[in-house]
């Protein structure tokens, strides 16, 4: 990989969050990642651990969407557009969660690979 392909590197930073996110906080890891193979700088660590934060939040929000829509389609036939609308607040803080605990904390971990990529020598 190049080094500064940013947009190659945080796709590779998201995949390696969706493949460990059995893993609790693998968004680090794979902004650590992505971090560590865009190199140039802790700035540019940190925008392309938030892409691959955000890559790598697409596929779990497309699952909170589709469970979550059962809890206002449900609460709508039962109680009533309040209801409803109870259901759809809450996907809408979950979605926001999701998308921000992701953004975030891969942001974290691409300014920790850019870190490693220039202090610490880890090719030997």
């Amino acid at each position: 990989m190049a080094r500064g392909d940013t947009l190659i590197n945080g796709l590779v930073g998201g995949m390696v969050s969706i493949v460990l996110a059995f893993l609790p906080f693998s968004t680090v890891i794979g902004g650590a990642v992505a971090g560590y193979l865009e190199g140039d700088g802790r700035e540019r660590g940190a925008k392309v651990g938030a892409l691959a934060g955000l890559i790598a939040a697409v596929p779990l929000l497309g699952l909170f969407l589709l469970v979550g829509s059962f809890f206002v389609v449900v609460p709508f036939e039962i109680g009533g557009v309040a209801a409803g609308a109870l259901g759809l607040a809450a996907i809408t803080a979950m979605v926001l969660f999701v998308t921000l605990y992701g953004i975030l904390l891969s942001t974290l971990g691409g300014v920790i690979g850019t870190y490693l990529r220039e202090e610490v020598d880890l090719r030997g």
